[in-house]
């Protein structure tokens, strides 16, 4: 079963949960559907308990979540972003609730409907909410799409400067690109 931390809790940050949904995100919308094991990589390298329960039924429901998550990341601005995000958690979300998954984890919120909900209820609300709460904090755009040529991934807003890249990877490969036609 999924530890579905969103926001402040079970000790992980807002920002900790949605680099979680971000990196899932770009992983499972990705031109071809991602291993299983690839998607259990994303989820411990975040912390997750070993997600034993995933199987790989779960995979195509979880990118139809990343894929609807995707869009609220790349709202072209606040009013629908927080539209986007709202129809997510109109949609999905239920009534706050404390678990502890029967004392395997300290007690922590969720807002899916049960400890065993599906992996792709988990990942559509908490990433939801954790979007939610970065619009709430910052008033700013959550996220947006890479500018690199090629590039489809996703990132989140940092800082008080635009950001354009996913990566620095990018950043470099354009700039490096951009030179080589100046000087070419």
């Amino acid at each position: 079963m999924p530890d579905g931390v969103t926001g402040l809790l079970a000790g992980r940050s807002v920002r900790a949960v949605a680099e979680r949904t971000a990196d899932l995100v770009n992983l499972l919308t990705a031109a071809d559907e991602p291993p299983l094991e690839a998607v259990a990589g994303v989820l411990r390298a975040h912390g997750e308990a070993d997600p034993l329960d995933l199987v790989p039924a779960d995979v195509p429901a979880m990118a139809g979540a990343a894929r609807r998550l995707r869009t609220a990341l790349l709202a072209d601005d606040l009013a629908e972003a927080s539209a986007r995000v709202n129809a997510l958690l109109a949609e999905a979300a239920h009534p706050p609730r404390l678990t502890d998954h029967r004392g395997t984890t300290h007690w922590h919120l969720h807002i899916d409907a049960r400890d065993d909900a599906p992996w792709a209820d988990w990942l559509l609300t908490s990433g939801a909410l954790a979007i939610a709460q970065l619009i709430a904090d910052r008033q700013r755009l959550p996220g947006g799409r890479c500018a690199a040529p090629g590039c489809l991934r996703v990132f989140l807003a940092s800082g008080a400067a635009p950001r354009r890249y996913c990566s620095s990877r990018c950043a470099t490969r354009t700039r490096v690109a951009a030179h080589r036609r100046r000087k070419g």
